[in-house]
């Protein structure tokens, strides 16, 4: 009976949560269980899963990401501002890119090489990087976006939005990466212990130096797809998107060190966000409730943290 139960604690509750808002949508609402529907509501976090990649790839290795807010927020202001003139878009999106990637590797270098807590190193970050777009900014918003990227965004494969199948695609390969490749042994490994894992040979540093990068990476993906979406540009894009990305992780069965939930339990983490939006949707909830809603699956997050850690 207790290796049952034992058993079941250690399934994440994303699937759980799943499970219940979906049976909740199938009785009350089934006229909305449509692939095109779901599409629409699945589409609108599809940015917040890409961050999430990053940030269960850094909560593996015992760390923690937050500056993905300043990433989205910097990202979104080069793009809509026409700061860099008459770049062009490829050019922009690659620089993008290549911003998400410095930060990440700032980070790394701090948690990794310099002992910095990460969750001071990667706030002041975001700090900083939003400080700076205001000071670009001037208190005056950005303008819009390129055409061909909302366009892009609208983008359908069959009844799958392209936003959709990015995602899915990012999170096959991350999935791929970590249950094929020694890079996967090594995260695995850390998180176990990382010094077993440093006597064992494995590069603790530049392991967890590397998942920061690829968090960087990511979150700048996160940016460009999100910035689709909304198609201007913000001065209050996506603020609370990293604790959103780290409630999605822990429910997703990601704790610090420990990834019971491997790569697809925060990809349900992040699903149950959505079905949670199109069930209070459903219901006529009105954005206070929504909140109200998010907040309370964050704090099972928080709790399912807190049971795991007091039995490890």
């Amino acid at each position: 009976m207790t290796t049952a139960v034992s058993r079941i604690l250690r399934v994440p509750p994303a699937y759980f949560v799943f499970a219940a808002l979906l049976a909740t949508l199938w009785i009350t609402k089934p006229q909305l269980m449509n692939i095109n529907v779901l599409g629409v509501f699945v589409r609108q976090v599809a940015p917040l899963g890409i961050l999430v990649l990053g940030q269960m790839l850094v909560m593996r290795v015992r760390s923690i990401d937050l500056s993905g807010a300043g990433v989205l927020l910097l990202v979104n202001y080069m793009i809509s501002s026409g700061i860099l003139g008459d770049l062009p878009l490829a050019p922009t999106l690659l620089l993008a890119l290549a911003i998400g990637i410095a930060i990440g590797l700032f980070n790394g270098y701090l948690v990794a090489y310099r002992r910095v807590s990460a969750v001071i190193a990667t706030l002041a970050v975001t700090v900083i990087l939003m400080g700076f777009v205001q000071f670009l900014a001037s208190g005056k918003p950005p303008g819009n976006m390129p055409k061909i990227m909302n366009e892009a965004y609208n983008i359908r494969m069959g009844p799958i939005p392209a936003p959709v199948i990015l995602w899915v695609t990012f999170t096959v390969v991350v999935s791929v990466f970590m249950s094929r490749f020694v890079f996967g042994r090594f995260v695995a490994s850390i998180g176990e212990n990382p010094t077993a894992a440093h006597f064992s040979g494995v590069p603790v540093a530049r392991t967890v130096m590397l998942c920061h990068v690829l968090a960087g990476f990511l979150a700048a993906c996160a940016a460009i797809v999100q910035s689709s979406s909304v198609a201007v540009g913000s001065l209050r894009l996506g603020l609370e998107m990293p604790i959103d990305a780290v409630a999605a992780t822990i429910l997703g069965g990601v704790v610090f060190g420990r990834g019971d939930g491997g790569t697809w339990g925060p990809f349900f983490g992040v699903l149950c966000f959505a079905l949670l939006f199109v069930v209070m949707t459903s219901f006529g909830v009105p954005e206070p409730g929504k909140q109200i809603a998010r907040g309370a699956i964050i704090l099972l997050a928080a709790i399912f943290y807190g049971l795991n850690t007091g039995k490890s």
